[in-house]
């Protein structure tokens, strides 16, 4: 294909004819400046993480900045929000494929991220198909016809479209500048926006994205100056994209205030990203001789820790007239099993309640079929309020409630079991390119898929990983049941006509991320480098 490059630019991956729309001189040229301009402070920022963790590993704990008092003590406001964000009470949220998109733009929610990091799979192809999908659905052009014959095209009212962009420890192999790899959150972005933010603007709803993984509000600061450059560089005026951060490492909680203060004339407000939140407290105390946390299925919203750090958020927000966003129960329908299905809406009922009463103006489901069942529950508490912005909250968190971290049991044969089980599953999926998967009834993506190979690394590590019979977790027996699970799931997947080739790498993997003395600060870092 006839590609033309920016000056220094090379991308070393196949183009097929649909990406040639995509990847313009102009948009490339927009890659590249950005690159140029910021790639020093993302290397510096993903520096101060790993002697962040050096110091979190030789005992320091986190804890409020001094340095920052006067952004928490100061009287400030986000600036005001456009009006198609002002109502978000169920937000859908799923990869970049068509047949998704389209399902979600349809579902009935206020809004869709659709999501190009933790439940996509980062292929070339995943990611750039993605992109002309975007590009295609924003102008009501996207259509999509599966194996059957059935068509899926987008209804004439549909959700307020979000963008969710790689986080910023993630690169675009593919693509080079200059000899260095291109981020991978600035080519999501920059490309995303290039093409589609006035045709958004013009549609009355755009353009707006969510920021994922960060620890500190300096890496806000640096999401803040590229989206003054980019917006800049097309003729937006400042302050025209408005951005959402998710909340999903302990390490964000000390400065929820100060990461909406850096973006807070381009913010919209704060997510609690609970599952990647769990991950991030495992790997930030996996040496601390004193944490080690229960089962997965028993880290609820409800346990102590992690309803303070939902609680604050929802008091950081209202103080400075931010919306506060609730995370997403990985619960989904269940077809062909009644009693099993009803368990799982009262689930969600129960979370979406809880969400709710406690002050958060929406919050994420995973399935169409579930965007009536939020909705409701934030129905009645709202009524016709589109928000409850002017709910504040006046607990006072110390760091001691943000890391109590409870409980330690139990610890279980099946729950040891269903981690590796899950985290076989899902990488069997990743690697053959589907990053959001059902999985016994649950939702998964990159970050519940984290949490289980986490936990089964910590289990083995400390002293405390003993199951309720008495037994210590050890690398023998995490891999006697990695044969056993993997035997299970591969009659899972061929039961469903899927190909299991993928699913012995995942095994192998699995061991390795599990099991290896050194933890893997990301899953997904290694997996990327052996993919296509």
């Amino acid at each position: 294909m006839n590609l033309e490059l920016p000056a220094g630019m090379q991308i070393n991956a196949p183009i097929k004819p649909d990406y040639l729309s995509i990847l313009t001189i102009d948009a490339l040229e927009l890659v590249a400046k950005l690159h140029r301009a910021f790639e020093g402070r993302r290397q510096e920022l993903l520096r101060a993480r790993k002697d962040r963790q050096a110091r979190i590993d030789a005992g320091e704990m986190p804890d409020f900045l001094p340095e920052t008092k006067h952004i928490r003590e100061g009287d400030w406001k986000i600036s005001p929000l456009p009006k198609a964000l002002e109502r978000r009470r169920t937000e859908i949220t799923g990869p970049v494929e068509a047949k998704m998109i389209i399902n979600a733009f349809n579902s009935g929610a206020d809004s869709y991220m659709t999501d190009f990091e933790d439940s996509n799979s980062p292929k070339w192809d995943n990611q750039l198909q993605g992109q002309v999908n975007l590009y295609r659905a924003i102008r009501r052009q996207l259509s999509f016809i599966n194996e059957a014959g059935k068509e899926y095209s987008l209804n004439e009212q549909i959700a307020t479209l979000q963008i969710r962009p790689r986080g910023w420890h993630l690169d675009e192999k593919h693509v080079t500048v200059d000899g260095q790899r291109v981020s991978g959150g600035i080519f999501d972005f920059a490309l995303v926006l290039f093409h589609n933010a006035k045709e958004q603007i013009a549609r009355g709803a755009g353009p707006f994205f969510y920021l994922p993984k960060m620890e500190s509000h300096l890496e806000a600061r640096l999401w803040n100056d590229i989206f003054i450059m980019a917006q800049e560089h097309i003729g937006l005026p400042r302050g025209t994209i408005k951005a959402t951060v998710l909340v999903e490492t302990i390490l964000a909680t000390f400065e929820m205030e100060e990461i909406l203060y850096e973006l807070r004339e381009h913010s919209a407000g704060l997510n609690a990203g609970r599952w990647d939140y769990i991950f991030s407290c495992i790997k930030k105390f996996k040496k601390n001789a004193d944490f080690c946390l229960a089962n997965r299925g028993a880290i609820t919203m409800e346990v102590p820790f992690m309803r303070s750090y939902a609680l604050q958020l929802v008091k950081i927000c209202h103080k400075r007239g931010a919306p506060a966003m609730g995370g997403m129960s990985a619960l989904i329908p269940i077809k062909n099993d009644p009693v099993a299905n009803e368990k799982a809406l009262a689930g969600i009922r129960h979370d979406k309640a809880r969400d709710a009463n406690d002050g958060f103006d929406g919050g994420w489901v995973a399935h169409p079929g579930l965007v009536s069942i939020a909705a409701e529950e934030f129905q009645k508490v709202l009524g016709d309020r589109p928000n409850q912005w002017e709910k504040q909250r006046d607990e006072v968190f110390t760091a001691a409630d943000f890391l109590n971290f409870q409980p330690s049991q139990p610890i279980t044969e099946a729950g040891l079991r269903n981690n590796i089980n899950v985290g076989i599953h899902y990488l069997g999926s990743w690697l053959a390119g589907n990053g959001c998967v059902p999985i016994h009834n649950l939702m998964e993506d990159a970050a519940t898929a984290e949490i289980s190979r986490s936990q089964v690394w910590q289990w083995v590590v400390s002293a405390k990983g003993i199951l309720d019979d008495g037994r210590k977790v050890t690398a023998e027996m995490v891999r006697g049941m990695i044969s056993e699970e993997l035997e299970k799931v591969k009659q899972t997947v061929l039961a469903q006509g899927e190909d299991a080739a993928t699913y012995y790498q995942a095994a192998v993997i699995f061991d390795k991320m599990s099991l290896t003395p050194d933890y893997p600060e990301f899953l997904t870092l290694p997996l990327y480098e052996a993919m296509d």
